[in-house]
């Protein structure tokens, strides 16, 4: 069977001995020449427990390729760190970085011909920017997720990496000594694999096993375990099955394989990061779907994982009862999936969770029935009004209401933000708005992780609302609204809110209302000098001049 439709232009082709003479020169056989070939990109670097054992992981995947009668050959892209960048002005690329994975992979692949790919990834925008490449090649390919780390221990408390934010408010407020302090960031993070909670990475992964993208139990099989290896030698199987097939990304990621993605993002109570990643991974394959289609999955499907950030369970935990399979497999059972979807294994979603252990809500509670959810409707709830006129997104668990109306503090980006709770500028009743952090704005939309862990550690989580043109990390959690759409860059009203405006969010009519007057608008409108970007070259600047807002995935593909 002829395996090889892309390679062989330059394997097999006479007029290209160049092209043959360097497959020699690494290597390869005349045999080797007629096999096909897939490439295997790592996202592995020393420099980030997400990622510091992937390279490990890809050496694994690419034996097994080869075992299979197949050339693997191995390729990097990079990562950026977002716990590491948190909190600085290095989180400006950390969302540019799932544009320039995707472009990469694109570009290696593109120039390559490589048949078939298998991606490696780890922390957060990995993924998204995988399969954005996989979607424009749409070549056979599969996505092996690196897996979640353990948790971290100290003096009895299980600890991940928001732990260490939360401290580090606890100890602005004067709740921590410097010793705790440095024991809790000591022991944060034990080892490899991605934060542990229900975080972006965990919830991209699982999104992504739904969609049908990575084998079962890529997920929830944790970073160092017995399963992630085996994870990696069926993986060779699996994408000979997919040539052998001719399945490609296309076949998979329909427009049900999408709703079944964002209904096991709503079950578990996943990142709102996930609303820009879902909408730009369907862009890629040319499928419509838009943060609209979020809100109507969410009127349907109820939140029952209690996981971190707001919840007690790591990923971990979930391992040791079948995984994310035993949520779909459950989730199945209850109507809520599209069971004949087509999967990366060649079966349906139906086949695939035939196998899958039942969840037992006597054993485990870290899932619960649906006759007692964490909450009745999605955590992700997309908001509208004069604050946001092309829309929002909220993550509301339940645990704090669903209306909040106070007096406006208004921060033009994070450092302000931090300065004004040591400040005690913030107080109990609050609308903490920060502006002037969106996609254009920043640039590179960072996440406002160290600002909302910073508001809970300092004990102000339950009694304020934060507001932003920024995005939140998955491991936010509090009344937070993100994504606000147009940003104050390009006009939007956040950017002309003062300290002491009213503001209502209000939940169940999914508005968000600056209580201001529209001659006073205008006037504040009018004495506004015309914005000028941050940045003036590199990568920063090449995003700022190509992104589409929020409620477009923030693509840059698309003038």
């Amino acid at each position: 069977m002829e395996l090889n439709k892309y390679s062989k232009t330059i394997t097999l082709d006479p007029t290209q001995p160049a092209a043959q003479a360097m497959f020699y020169g690494i290597g390869l056989t005349d045999a080797d020449l007629n096999k096909a070939q897939v490439g295997i990109v790592s996202m592995g670097y020393d420099g980030n427990t997400c990622n510091m054992h992937l390279n490990a992981l890809a050496a694994d995947v690419k034996k097994s390729v080869w075992e299979n009668n197949l050339v693997g050959l191995t390729f990097h892209t990079i990562g950026v760190s977002d716990g590491m960048s948190n909190g600085t002005d290095g989180m400006r690329y950390s969302l540019v970085s799932r544009d320039v994975i995707a472009d990469s992979i694109e570009t290696v692949c593109g120039a390559q011909y490589y048949d078939a790919l298998i991606t490696v990834p780890g922390c957060d925008k990995n993924m998204p920017g995988s399969l954005i490449a996989m979607g424009r090649l749409n070549r056979p390919s599969l996505m092996l997720y690196g897996g979640t780390i353990a948790p971290g221990h100290y003096k009895g408390q299980d600890l991940n990496i928001v732990s260490a934010f939360e401290a580090l408010g606890q100890k602005m407020a004067g709740q921590l000594d410097e010793a705790d302090f440095k024991g809790i960031v000591q022991h944060a993070c034990p080892g490899a694999g991605a934060c542990g909670g229900m975080y972006t990475a965990n919830t991209m992964a699982s999104a992504i096993e739904a969609l049908g993208m990575s084998l079962p139990y890529s997920s929830s099989n944790p970073a160092l375990s017995a399963e992630k290896l085996q994870e990696c030698k069926d993986a060779g199987a699996a994408i000979r099955l997919l040539l052998e097939r001719d399945i490609k990304p296309r076949d998979i990621m329909t427009r049900k394989a999408f709703e079944n993605a964002v209904a096991v993002i709503m079950i578990l109570g996943g990142s709102t990061n996930a609303v820009l990643h879902m909408i730009a991974m369907a862009k890629a394959v040319g499928v419509e779907f838009t943060q609209d289609d979020f809100q109507t999955i969410s009127d349907k499907i109820p939140v029952l994982a209690d996981f971190k950030p707001s919840g007690k369970y790591l990923m971990q935990d979930l391992h040791q009862y079948g995984g994310v399979p035993a949520v779909m497999k459950y989730m199945l059972a209850q109507g809520w999936l599209h069971g004949e979807c087509l999967t990366v294994t060649g079966k349906t979603i139906a086949e695939n969770l035939a196998a899958a252990p039942d969840l037992n809500f006597d054993q485990q509670k870290i899932i619960l029935p649906k006759e007692n959810p964490i909450k009745a409707t999605g955590h992700l709830q997309i908001m509208y009004g004069n604050l946001a006129t092309g829309g929002s997104v909220a993550k509301i668990s339940g645990k704090e209401g669903d209306m909040f109306e106070g007096p406006a503090r208004v921060f033009d980006g994070e450092h302000a933000l931090i300065e004004g709770i040591n400040s005690k500028k913030i107080q109990p009743g609050d609308v903490v708005v920060i502006k002037n952090v969106g996609p254009v704005g920043a640039p590179g939309m960072p996440e406002m992780l160290k600002p909302t862990s910073a508001i809970i550690g300092a004990g102000l989580g339950k009694s304020v609302a934060l507001i932003t043109d920024g995005r939140f990390s998955g491991g936010t959690h509090g009344f937070v609204i993100g994504h606000i759409t147009p940003e104050a860059y390009k006009g939007g009203l956040i950017g002309v809110v003062e300290d002491g405006d009213m503001i209502e969010l209000n939940v169940p009519k999914r508005t968000m209302t600056l209580k201001v007057d529209e001659a006073t608008i205008a006037k504040r409108r009018a004495a506004q000098p015309a914005p000028k970007l941050k940045v003036t070259n590199g990568v920063l600047y090449k995003y700022a001049k190509l992104v589409k807002d929020a409620s477009e995935g923030c693509v840059t593909d698309e003038l």
